[in-house]
């Protein structure tokens, strides 16, 4: 197998993949692409209608896409999905938390539940995600998380200080989770620049929407991120990429 970097690895075997917030954007991206590569993919998200349209594409693929309704904020939801993933396959070879909002605006906006929404969401999301698969890449002595962040994890601009702060959590709490891990189990964050998808139309605020229409004048497809989550999954199980930072060529 040729990974997106050009480096040919070899898989013993499909991988049991989870990913959350896979109706859309990346985590749908990441989903097709995994399925296309012959692995067996759960996909969680709470448009139920849009997963099944998803695995209606991956239908003819060599690997597969399951759909499952999945509210990331909910902890027992997640529990949930992980144990259904074993149940239907024996093992969870990967957990993909993917699952985020962005409703941005300034902080004397006050718009405290969208605040919420985002601490719930990109935060208390994804510690569910490791507080459900957590105990049985444990037990399997074998797991890879993948964390999928923002260059938000890596500076703050106008309009996005909570949305940054979330994602600074998030960068945190995996590299955490990588240092305090068994070498078996894997850990990686990918940093997204400016994908293409829906993150930005739950800006409320009209000048965080004006804003972002700026920012985001040059964008780069879904599908370079699922290449990143592609190449991290594929390395043999000595190698731990920590960490890839995928922005357009343009964005500075």
């Amino acid at each position: 197998m040729t990974t997106p970097l050009g480096h040919t690895t070899g898989q013993a075997r499909p991988k049991v993949v989870l990913v959350t917030g896979a109706s859309s954007g990346i985590g749908a991206a990441v989903a097709e692409r995994l399925a296309a590569e012959g692995h067996h993919v759960l996909a969680g998200a709470r448009r139920t209608d849009r997963l099944r349209t998803l695995a209606d594409r991956a239908a003819s693929s060599p690997g597969s896409v399951h759909p499952v309704r999945l509210d990331v904020t909910d902890r027992a939801d997640v529990a949930a999905f992980v144990a259904a993933a074993r149940e239907r396959h024996g093992r969870v070879d990967a957990f993909v938390a993917n699952a985020g909002v962005m409703p941005l605006s300034r902080l004397d906006c006050l718009l405290t539940d969208e605040w919420d929404r985002m601490i719930d969401v990109n935060v208390r999301g994804l510690l569910h995600g490791i507080a459900a698969a957590l105990p049985l890449f444990t037990e399997q002595r074998a797991g890879h998380f993948v964390t999928v962040a923002s260059v938000g994890a890596h500076e703050v601009v106008p309009t996005a200080a909570v949305y940054c702060a979330t994602k600074y959590a998030a960068w945190a709490i995996t590299e955490g989770l990588r240092l305090e891990s068994d070498p078996a189990i894997r850990v990686t964050t990918v940093s997204p620049g400016v994908v293409a998808s829906e993150l930005a139309d739950t800006i409320t605020d009209p000048g965080a929407a004006e804003a972002m229409r700026g920012y985001r004048a040059h964008t780069i497809d879904p599908g370079a991120i699922a290449g990143a989550v592609s190449y991290a999954l594929a390395q043999p199980p000595d190698v731990d990429v920590n960490e890839i930072v995928v922005r357009p060529a343009r964005q500075r």
